[in-house]
This record gives C-alpha cells, sequence and structure tokens, in this order.
C-alpha cells in the first residue's frame, strides 16, 4: 500500500470516498438525496483548486493498481476562504446557502473525512491513513489534528482514542452532535 498526494486523476475515487464518508451532510448541502448529483458536486470542487474539498487537500491509498481510499485535509485557518467556491458551487448548481457551522478553526489542520472502498473495509485502511496523518503533520511538521467523531460513532471514537487522539470539545454540524478530537 501506498500513500501520495492526490491528483486530478484521482477526482472520481475521491469524490466515491468522500461520499461514503459523509452521504447525509452532502445531501442537506444540495439538498436532495440523488447519488448522481452528489458525486457531480464533489467531482466538481474536488477538481477545482483552492476549495475545502480540493485534490490539493486529499491523499489517497492506493493498493492493487488501484485508488483504495482517500482523505480531505486542510488548515483549519483557512476554513473561511476554501469554503468560499464550496458555497459559490452550491448557490449555483442547486440554489442551496451553505449554512453550516465551522467544523474547525485556526490552529489545527482537520481531517474533514476518511473514505474507503467498502472492498477493504475493516482492514485497517482507516488506521494507516490516520497514522500516516499523524507522523506527516504531527510528528514531522510539529502540528494539531483535529476531527470531529459523531457521538453516535462508538467505533471510530474509539479508534481515534486508541490512536493518541483526546477529545477537546464538543460541536454541532449539520445537526449532529460531535465530539471534537485532537492529536498533538
Amino acid at each position: 500500500m501506498i500513500v501520495r498526494k492526490a491528483t486530478t486523476k484521482d477526482t472520481k475515487e475521491i469524490a466515491s470516498y468522500m461520499l461514503l464518508a459523509m452521504e447525509d451532510i452532502v445531501y442537506k448541502f444540495i439538498g436532495e438525496s440523488s447519488t448522481e448529483k452528489a458525486l457531480h458536486f464533489l467531482e466538481s470542487l474536488i477538481i477545482q483548486e483552492n476549495n475545502q474539498y480540493s485534490y490539493e487537500n486529499c491523499w489517497v491509498i492506493d493498493s492493487d493498481n488501484k485508488t483504495i481510499a482517500a482523505t480531505n485535509i486542510y488548515n483549519g485557518a483557512d476554513l473561511k476562504e476554501l469554503r468560499k467556491p464550496v458555497a459559490s458551487l452550491l448557490k449555483k448548481m442547486f440554489n442551496q446557502e451553505l449554512t453550516y457551522e465551522d467544523e474547525t478553526q485556526s490552529g489545527e489542520y482537520y481531517i474533514d473525512c476518511i473514505g474507503v472502498n467498502p472492498n477493504y473495509q475493516g482492514k485497517g485502511i482507516g488506521s494507516k491513513i490516520l497514522q500516516f496523518l499523524i507522523n506527516e503533520y504531527v510528528h514531522k511538521k510539529n502540528e494539531t489534528l483535529g476531527l470531529l467523531v459523531d457521538k453516535e460513532n462508538p467505533n471510530a471514537r474509539k479508534l481515534y482514542l486508541k490512536l493518541g487522539f483526546k477529545v477537546v470539545g464538543e460541536k454541532v454540524l449539520a445537526g449532529k452532535e460531535m465530539e471534537h478530537l485532537q492529536i498533538q
């Protein structure tokens, strides 16, 4: 398995894995439960630069000559600027307003989502991505990593705590109660 920076060639895979990770939120963004439209919306953002979901902010894992997982991470200090193109495209494509709480802030690199191909789930791929991000951002760059975990997802919470994340607060995102975790 190889972890590498994403390129525009990874757009379709990144979109499908992002949708797996945040399906409910994307459907709320676009105002409908259409997988096809949700994927098109994500692909339109991933292929562009300078936005929250851009390929520039993604890492992928390759195995068996295919991309099997993706993660999206960015500097929390840049959230407001990175969100502007997302809000603009949402308005243009779906006539929807982006009215969500800030999931991150200055002082952390935010792991927005991690998505793994269903055929590879349960095989430690998510842990591998997290360990890579911890090494890359915390150990090499001396940065703080943050993420939100749904209070209704105790297995993910358990994994994050096992890897060294600590609960630093609570947030509500898209109507869901979340815990804010960080590792330094």
